[in-house]
């Protein structure tokens, strides 16, 4: 028996490697608290610790990640107001990237600011989550960002494939309905809030932009190191579906619809900037109508030069 739980032992510090990457994310948290003066500096440098285990160290999923497979993501965090010794008010960025198959570029899936960050912390307490209620408005904004970042990552895997991640981001709003802190709610705002982004997202009306995210990436990015034209004409092919959504216009605002522009419109710029005239052509014209606040980035596409030469390292 003595040697039977030695051979166990061995065997586990053996597995162990293969079990101890379950996180998913690679989150850089920071945080800029310089608008607040005079307070215990310490404090946010703790607090910012405390925030970055949480969304480092927490299962997300129940799928193993190796490290080299874990989602590279920012999270930034700017207090503009402590309006008590544990309150805060500010703004809270979030930024995830995907890496390209064949290839050592990544590319941005989520740009986004919410200006509607409200939290109570105090220094050296745990920072706790549950699925099943509001516990804490900053460990739900927390929570509701890290599934957001899965979603739109495993939507760019398989078709659809997000769908459980946006659904419990979604039961997150759910419970936070009573919170007294703004972004959980439909009448807030310009529907443009952590309600209405979840909302968008599995929304049926807005099912063609998630075939883009699929489309876009899979068929699209991951393709042009190997064949570049098949590849763009993918993504080419994609935006019309980008088209779609914003000729039925599913809701006056279209949070969805810019969240994938916040993101992806340099790109689009790189990508289309070598290709041939007429796809240019189509690809601007698509564009420039459906985001036309950004129409003089996409002229440049007509003016040709670098960019694609990114996406084949």
């Amino acid at each position: 028996m003595h040697t039977y739980h030695k051979l166990l032992c061995t065997l586990l510090l053996i597995l162990a490697p293969l079990f101890s990457f379950q996180q998913e994310l690679r989150c850089n948290v920071q945080i800029n608290a310089q608008k607040i003066q005079g307070t215990n500096r310490q404090m946010f440098q703790t607090m910012q610790t405390s925030i970055y285990e949480f969304m480092n160290n927490t299962n997300w999923t129940n799928h193993i990640y190796g490290q080299d497979e874990k989602i590279e993501c920012t999270i930034m965090l700017t207090l503009n107001e402590q309006l008590g010794s544990d309150e805060y008010k500010g703004t809270i960025q979030v930024q995830s990237r995907r890496p390209v198959y064949g290839t050592s570029y990544n590319t941005a899936m989520l740009n986004m600011v919410d200006n509607n960050l409200h939290f109570r912390y105090l220094e050296y307490d745990k920072l706790e989550f549950s699925e099943t209620r509001h516990i804490s408005n900053l460990t739900s904004i927390l929570a509701y960002y890290a599934y957001i970042i899965l979603g739109f990552d495993y939507d760019s895997f398989s078709y659809l494939g997000g769908t459980e991640y946006f659904q419990k981001a979604e039961r997150i709003v759910n419970n936070a309905q009573n919170a007294q802190e703004r972004g959980w709610k439909a009448y807030e705002g310009n529907r443009k809030n952590r309600y209405w982004l979840v909302e968008n997202v599995l929304n049926s009306k807005y099912r063609p932009l998630r075939e883009v995210y699929y489309r876009y990436h899979r068929h699209g990015l991951d393709l042009m190191s190997d064949k570049l034209v098949e590849g763009r004409t993918e993504i080419a092919e994609s935006l019309t579906n980008v088209q779609r959504v914003f000729r039925e216009k599913p809701d006056p605002y279209m949070f969805y619809l810019q969240i994938f522009f916040d993101a992806k419109s340099d790109e689009l710029v790189n990508i289309f900037k070598e290709s041939f005239p007429a796809e240019k052509t189509r690809v601007v014209n698509i564009l420039t109508e459906v985001d036309n606040a950004n129409a003089s980035k996409y002229n440049r596409i007509n003016t040709g030069g670098g960019g694609a030469d990114d996406l084949r390292k």
